[in-house]
């Protein structure tokens, strides 16, 4: 593939990822929460989901993705009841029994999932990829292996390199934390953005 089409798909994916969405609200929330290492597997699960689109959209696959929408549906629905369940973990946590850091609570599977379903239900990732993409990168003709890598490998680095700033800063402004009051509030805090995030997937169409 050329490099005016990867640098235009470069500068138009990367600008998609910065602008915040409900996948950035629960990434910022998960660190303020329970740290970078906490986030993390969010991260992962927003990437894979990005890349199943990325897949749909090359691929020709738009119609399937619309053909499943009852599926998605109810994964949009899945993630943001998981969602509000994580801020109500926030929102309720007693400080006294934490430590500033990640909390070990072994969910980092389920945070994965989490990630997951609300890519997969998120619309500003709908549109990107089924409807801005094809306006990016031409595809009336066959997608080559080659070409496909090359996709691939700029979602990849792109959306771990931002998503993972995002975690690093708001686990960052975490560790400036350190009364009983402070972390309480942040905790609220996040529970309240995680609360959002999940307002957000279940109202938008």
């Amino acid at each position: 593939m050329d490099l005016v089409t990867l640098a235009a798909f470069t500068v138009a994916y990367a600008i998609a990822v910065i602008v915040p969405g409900p996948g950035v609200a629960a990434v910022v929330a998960r660190a303020l929460g329970g740290g970078f290492r906490a986030a993390f597997p969010m991260v992962l699960g927003i990437l894979v989901g990005d890349l199943v689109y990325l897949v749909f959209a090359l691929f020709g696959l738009a119609a399937i993705a619309t053909w499943f929408g009852p599926v998605f549906f109810v994964v949009k629905w899945a993630g943001a009841l998981y969602l509000l369940y994580v801020a109500w973990q926030f929102w309720s946590a007693r400080p006294g029994s934490e430590q500033i850091g990640a909390k070990r609570d072994g969910s980092a599977w389920k945070t994965f999932l989490s990630g997951f379903a609300l890519t997969m239900g998120n619309p500003k990732t709908i549109v990107f990829y089924l409807a801005l993409l094809p306006t990016v990168v031409p595809l009336d003709k066959p997608i080559t292996a080659l070409g496909f890598a090359e996709l691939t490998g700029i979602v990849i680095v792109v959306l771990l390199a931002i998503g993972c700033a995002y975690a690093g800063l708001a686990a960052a402004a975490r560790d400036f934390f350190r009364s009983t009051r402070a972390i309480r509030a942040l905790n609220r805090t996040a529970g309240v953005v995680m609360a959002s995030a999940a307002a957000f997937v279940i109202a938008r169409e």
